[in-house]
Parts: structure tokens; sequence; C-alpha cells
């Protein structure tokens, strides 16, 4: 049982367990959190679960815990790890059964005063041109040639095949392809999974989102992303969907005997990992980037889907009905990074499991429009809450290995949201308040309602206090669909 009392407080918004708290912790553990924040991060087993990831051999730093966090499988969802490359580990459970699940956000030069009387189409036509849903199937059928494409591709093969822009592939992180991508690495029964699913949502907490911009905190930064107050903007949130589920799966399993066979000992068998550089390690990090792959593909191609339904709606109803790519980011990922490490470059293998990727400004990876402004970071809310845009900064390279929140992470179990509010009711509540809704289901929509989130904009302060992410831009929900 891990209690306030047990925290180092380093900072006003930094809080540490030394690995004096227990004997078996090689790196301590750093939470970003408020005072509120923290007292919600132990009401789970979160942080027990940080505390086990701190035992995984080869870390190059502590185990880093964002506000936004909470219970997941092994990992935290909300943590981020660098594990040495090449003598460290690859974990699975420490990157997330839906890998590459992460945000697309698009700008507008829509008004919201004249596409409010269209609202409600536009919920509709983002509905059925984005099919959502458990195990929903898309438009697209690829054949096994083609899913091998998309693994290897990603967003380019959208290009290739006109789902994309060549601007959606440059503010895409990683340009929508990650280059260790194998297909011969995954199963058969994970590329049977992906072959019909492409272009799709799929359920949970994913969603499709029209917001307004409420406010600018940064106009230099929103003009080079396209963003003005009042106009319209679109978010997608989704991953790899079934096929990224399987490689997951497939690979939990296989590395519960590699850690027997490397003998590595772990407190929890959920954080089952393999060293970055054995055969087990090799073939998960090219069958990921063939999931993270897909999902960036998966991602630009309702891009796609959504574009024509914008353009159904509201064309030659509004002065200008285009979307703008500002950025797509993973919040599911491990991914070769080189980070300053005690003074001293190192690559190292970064895992987030629920945190997005926050370079600072001049960083190479960034695009030519972000390079003075640094890293794009999305941070959803939940339906009927803010949104944000934040951008990342240099300081979060020392302090976060260039990371930061990547939402506002459940405070209620689905189940218990389910058993403690009704869906009817929700959507009734939310269309009061002039949200258009759009879901597969009342139960499934009671699982995603606001009062299961914390507070959206208490963790974006927190990361913003800490200075790992700069605020540009605040949105409010207009339409939503949900799987």
């Amino acid at each position: 049982m891990i209690r306030k009392e047990d925290f180092t407080h380093i900072a006003p918004v930094i809080w540490e367990i030394p690995t004096t708290f227990r004997g078996d912790m090689r790196v301590p553990v750093r939470l970003f959190a408020d005072a509120s924040l923290l007292e919600a991060a132990l009401k789970d087993q979160s942080m027990e679960q940080a505390i086990n990831a701190s035992t995984l051999p080869g870390l190059a730093g502590p185990i880093i815990v964002m506000p936004d966090v909470h219970q997941g499988y092994g990992f935290p969802i909300g943590g981020v790890a660098a594990s040495r490359f090449p003598d460290g580990v690859i974990s699975p459970g420490a990157i997330g059964y839906d890998i590459n699940c992460g945000v697309r956000m698009l700008s507008t030069r829509i008004r919201y005063e004249e596409a409010k009387s269209h609202m409600n189409d536009l919920a509709t036509a983002l509905d059925i041109h984005c099919p959502s849903g458990v195990g929903v199937e898309g438009q697209i059928r690829l054949s096994a040639r083609q899913l091998e494409q998309v693994c290897r591709e990603g967003s380019t093969w959208a290009l290739k095949n006109n789902y994309a822009l060549p601007q959606d592939i440059e503010h895409t992180e990683q340009q929508g392809r990650i280059q260790a991508a194998n297909p011969a690495a995954v199963s058969s029964r994970a590329m049977q999974r992906g072959k019909n699913q492409l272009g799709t949502l799929g359920a949970g907490n994913h969603f499709i989102e029209v917001d307004v911009i409420e406010r600018i905190f940064d106009e230099p930064a929103a003009r080079a992303m396209g963003l003005e107050a009042g106009c319209l903007t679109l978010q997608l949130h989704c991953g790899s969907r079934g096929f990224g589920h399987q490689i997951c799966s497939d690979y939990v399993r296989q590395f519960q005997d590699a850690a027997r066979k490397y003998n590595i000992q772990l407190p929890d068998r959920e954080l089952v990992c393999a060293p970055l550089t054995s055969p087990e390690g090799e073939d998960y990090l090219a069958a990921m980037a063939c999931a993270a792959n897909y999902a960036f593909c998966n991602r630009q191609v309702l891009t796609h889907f959504a574009r024509e339904a914008f353009e159904q709606v509201l064309a030659g109803r509004v002065s200008d009905w285009e979307l703008r790519q500002i950025y797509d980011i993973a919040h599911n990922m491990g991914k070769v990074e080189t980070h300053e490490i005690n003074g001293k470059p190192m690559q190292v293998c970064v895992h987030r499991k629920g945190a997005t990727r926050a370079f600072g400004p001049g960083h190479p990876d960034l695009p030519a429009a972000y390079l003075s402004i640094g890293q794009p970071v999305l941070v959803p809310g939940s339906m009927g809450t803010s949104s944000w845009i934040l951008v990342g900064t240099e300081a979060s390279m020392a302090l976060s290995f260039g990371s930061s929140c990547h939402g506002a992470g459940r405070t209620m179990s689905r189940k218990k949201a389910k058993k403690t509010v009704r869906g009817d009711r929700l959507l009734d509540e939310l269309e009061q308040k002039g949200i258009q809704i759009r879901a597969r289901s009342m139960s499934g929509l009671a699982e995603e309602a606001p009062q299961a989130y914390k507070d959206v904009d208490a963790v974006v302060e927190v990361v913003v206090n800490a200075g790992i992410a700069r605020k540009i831009a605040r949105l409010r929900p207009l339409a939503v669909v949900k799987g």
C-alpha cells in the first residue's frame, strides 16, 4: 500500500518514490501531479504498477508517471520508461494492447456561427462515413499483399492510394511510418483480423469529435498550426484495432517463456519482457512497428472519410470546408530515441503508454512548420469537457524523456461507470449542452461519461506548471461520434 507520505516532494508538481521504498527497485518513480491528482493516483493500483516497472532490467532513468495516470495491464496508463539500447529490454505491457493508439487533429477556417445549423447533419455524416463499434469492418478490403504493404508503409500507403495529402504525411509523427516493420513477425491470426478493419474507429474510448476553438493562448504558435479562435477543428482518436491487439496478445504469451529463458525476475508477470537485441525482442519490435504503421494508416484513411463527410454537408454552405492536418501523434508506442542522460547522449527505447511525445523547439524530428515552436501535443477531454492543444518544450527532454500527458485519465472503471451512469440520461444532458452525440450503444456511452474521467484542465495545468508543455489553445466539443 502506497501512501502520500511515501513520496518526496521534489518540486511544486513533481513527486518521487525513491529506490529505498522497496529493495528490488532499480530506479525511482517520478509522478507529475498536484495534491488532488496525487490523491487520485493512489485510489487504484497505478503507482504499485509504476514501482513494479522500476524493477525492469536496463532502465536508463526514473519511471515517469503523468497526471492522467490510471491502472493498466501491468504498466500504468500514463507511464513512461526508457530502457538502454541495445542492452535493455522491451515490454509489450509497457506499450499497451492498442499499439499506436493516438490522436490526429485537423484545423479548418469554418466559423462556428456559419456551421452551427449544420452540426446535426455533420455528426450524422461523420457517423456514416467513419464506421465504429466492436469488431466493425470498413469499406476497404485488403488482400494479403496489400496488408503487408500497409504494415511496411503506414501513411505512405494511404498517400499512394489517394487517401492522403502530402501535408498530412509531413505533419504526422515519424511521417506515419516506422521503418523497422516486418510482416513476417506478425501471426496469421493478427493478419486475418487486420484485413477488413482499416478505416474504422472501433469502440471503447475511441472517438471522432468536432470542436470549436474557445481560446488561443499563444498567437504565433496558433498561426503556425492554422488555428483561429471561433473556428472548428476535428479530432480522431483510435489505434491499430484488432490487428494491434492480437500482436500484443501473441507476444505477451511468447514473452512468458522469454523471461524465463533470460532469467528475468519480475514482480508481475504482466510486465514480461525480453532483451531488445534478443530474437524475441527484435521480432516484437518488428511486429509492433507493423501495428504502428497500420494505426497511422488507419487514422489517415479515417481522415479521408471525414473530409468526405465535411464536403457532403458543408460544401456550398460555408466559405471553406477543407480540413488541414495539424498533427498526428501516438500515445502507445516504443521508440528508439537519443536523450541526454547524466550529461551524455544515450540511445534508449522509450516506452510510452498513455503518454505522448513532447519534443521541444529545434528537434530534428519535427516538421519545418513547427521547428520554432515545438511539437504539437494533443490532449483530448471526455465528450462534455475541454480538449487542449499544447506544444512540447526543451525542458521535457530533461524531465520526462520528451513526454507529456495524453488525456484526462480515468477515475472510474468501465464497469463502475455503467453502474453509476445511465447512457440515455447522459445523452440528454450532453445534447442539452449543445453537443451532438452519435453512439453505437447507451452502455458504451455510459462507460465514457465525463464523470468517469479526471479534470482535463487540471491535468494540463500540471504539465504546464512542470514545464514540459505550453498552452496553445483550448477547445469545446460540438459533436462526438463514439463506438
